[in-house]
Parts: C-alpha cells; structure tokens; sequence
C-alpha cells in the first residue's frame, strides 16, 4: 500500500509540475504577442513556402498543397495552402489574428493590410531563374504587391499616418533554399557560370537589393532569414543516399554550403546596414539577420530533447520524396505529426515551426524593440 501511495504521490507531483511549466510557457508567449505587438505595428512578410500561408491558391502553377492532407491540424482542419499539416513559424507572430493571412486572398480586409500580411510564394528564390522553374511569384513581384499594398494604405491612413505606420512595422525576408535546391543543384545552368561562392554572393546581392528597395518604401526595420540545414532536408537525403536509402543521415556537404552561407549573409547584412545609414539622410535603418539552421539542427541532432521520434524522413507518405501534389489524400500520414520534425520531405511541421518559434523568441523581441 506503501508503495502505491507513494506512487500516486509522485504521479500527481510530476502533473502538478509539468501544469507549472507549461502554464508559465503560455504566458511567456502571451507577454511577448501583449508587449511586443504595442511596439510593432505591422508584421509584412516575403519570400518562399517557409512564409507562404497561401499566395500560390491564386496564381497558375503547379506548386500548391491547397488540398488535404496539408492542414490536418490548422484550425477547423483546412488546407489553406500552406506547406504545413498546421500553422508557419510566422503565424505565430501575428498581430490580431491567430494566423497571418496571404496578401492575395481576395477577401483581405484593410484593417488586416493594416495589421500585416505575407506576400511570399513557395517556391520561390532570390535569383529570377528559380521562380520560373516552377511559375511562381519572385521576389521582385511580391515587392510590387507591397507597393499596391502601400497605396490601400495611405486610403486609410493618409501618406504622414502610414509613413509613421512602416517606420514601426517589421519587414521580413525568408528565401534562398531554392535558389539552392531547385536551381543551383538541380540544374547545370547556373553552375556553369558560377561557383558555389559566386552563387552565395550572387543572391545575397538580391538581398540587398531587396532592402534597398523596401527602406525606399518607408521600412526600418528589415529581418532576413538564414537558410536551414539544406543537407538534412529528408528530400536531399533521398537524392544524395542511392546506395542505400534507408540508411538516412544528413549530407553534410549540403549542410555546410548553407552554413557558410548563413555566415556570408550575416556579415554582409551588417556592413549593408553600416553602408545605409552613412548614405541615406532618414531615420536610421536597422537589419537583422535570423538564424534558422541552429535550432533546426538542434531539433535533429537531439530529437528527443525536443519531443521528435523521426528526423529522417517526412510524415506525409513515406516522407523521402513527397511534397506538394505528391502529397495528398492517398499518400497516407504518419500517426502523430507532432512527433516528425518534417511535415512533407521538405517543410518542417508544425510542432517543429512553433519550436522554431520559441527559440527565436529572444531575437524577435529585440528586433521588435530595437
């Protein structure tokens, strides 16, 4: 009896416990969204699918997952078109709303321009070549949806209100895998003209040029995301493990392609904002670089210290080579995606993007702050 008892006891202790702890994480979050949403204004995201929530639905390519069994686990189990069995990392910053909406949804309100939206299109890159594998929106035509964007703006808030409105909004920019995956190592044409090094500085150009053109539309605030541990993507491991593909492990030559990237990027970000604010006589710009491979690479070298059975492979079918139509209502899908890093055998789920989101907590709140 003594031992049931005691038993009992400490059952109900680690319950007691863990309630504790996740109580305090909710709040955490729930501090950060109340805090950090009265110094941002707007949240105007752009991009490839990391970020799309749902642009592709309205344009004509093939590269769309508007179907099931993307979104099993989004609110009321809809498959928005994201690339996802549930919510984006940047759905999680959202102000309002529990979602951030796609800026070509025809139904956006006004006050949800206001508010922020995403203009990114999956598939999409840095270089013009990658959009066009796949006939998706570059990242030049997402900066002219801004602009009209920007216009239904200043309807609203007047040209002084909304200049004030960017001056506090956070610009983010999440892109170059593909330029990467479905470009540089897919295709010879790029890799005739450039070197892997000349190709990183050949998109991180574009970058620039990028916030260039978007501190010229009033923002101030600028993010760009790294690239993830493109050698650990469960596609790249099928593509690379012929001999044999069960035996699944990151490629690292991959992954170190992406890791100096990330460095190149960062230093250039640093110097581009130097260079900015030397030359242009307006409030001073601020970029911020994200890092996305550290806690990616986290997630899949300690999975259970994050809650993941399966790094290796995807949930959606057998998770080497599915993604977008390939995913779909006869694939079949893992038991719980909670507990796959991988949602399709590119995109992380949802358990994985939320996790992605709490470990930048940190430097969300100071570039909100900042």
């Amino acid at each position: 009896m003594g031992t049931s008892s005691s038993s009992s006891f400490s059952f109900l202790f680690l319950a007691q416990i863990f309630f504790i702890l996740w109580q305090l994480l909710c709040l955490t979050v729930e501090a950060f969204n109340n805090s950090s949403n009265n110094k941002m204004s707007g949240f105007y995201v752009f991009g490839d699918s990391t970020v799309d929530p749902g642009n592709n639905n309205y344009i004509d390519t093939p590269f769309k997952c508007n179907f099931p069994p993307y979104g099993i686990d989004f609110p009321n189990h809809v498959p928005t078109g994201r690339f996802c069995n549930g919510k984006l990392a940047t759905d999680y910053i959202g102000l309002k709303k529990s979602f951030l909406p796609a800026y070509l949804d025809p139904n956006l309100s006004v006050e949800e321009l206001i508010t922020g939206v995403s203009f990114a299109s999956a598939g999409s890159g840095f270089d013009q070549l990658t959009p066009s594998i796949s006939n998706v929106i570059p990242i030049g035509k997402q900066l002219e949806y801004f602009r009209e964007c920007k216009k239904k703006l200043e309807v609203k808030l007047g040209k002084e209100g909304t200049k004030n409105h960017l001056e506090k909004a956070v610009f983010f920019l999440s892109a170059g895998t593909n330029d990467f995956i479905l470009n540089y190592f897919a295709l010879p044409i790029r890799r005739k003209s450039f070197t892997i090094l000349s190709y990183q500085q050949f998109l991180i150009q574009h970058v620039k040029q990028f916030i260039q053109d978007v501190v010229a539309e009033g923002a101030r605030k600028i993010a760009v995301a790294g690239v993830p541990p493109m050698g650990c993507l469960p596609l790249m491991i099928t593509l690379n493990s012929p001999i044999d593909i069960l035996n699944r492990h990151c490629i690292d030559h991959y992954s170190s392609i992406a890791r100096d990237y990330n460095h190149l990027l960062q230093q250039q970000l640093h110097l581009f904002q130097l260079h900015l604010n030397n030359n242009i006589s307006t409030s001073p710009t601020k970029i911020y670089y994200v890092d996305i491979y550290g806690p990616l690479a986290q997630m899949i070298q300690a999975p259970q210290k994050f809650g993941f059975d399966e790094v290796g492979s995807g949930c959606c079918g057998s998770g080497y080579i599915e993604a977008s139509v390939l995913c779909n209502e006869f694939s079949g899908v893992c038991l719980d995606p909670s507990k796959y890093v991988f949602w399709d055998s590119i995109h992380p789920t949802d358990k994985a993007y939320h996790d992605l989101f709490l470990a930048e907590l940190p430097t969300i709140d100071f570039i909100i702050n900042g």
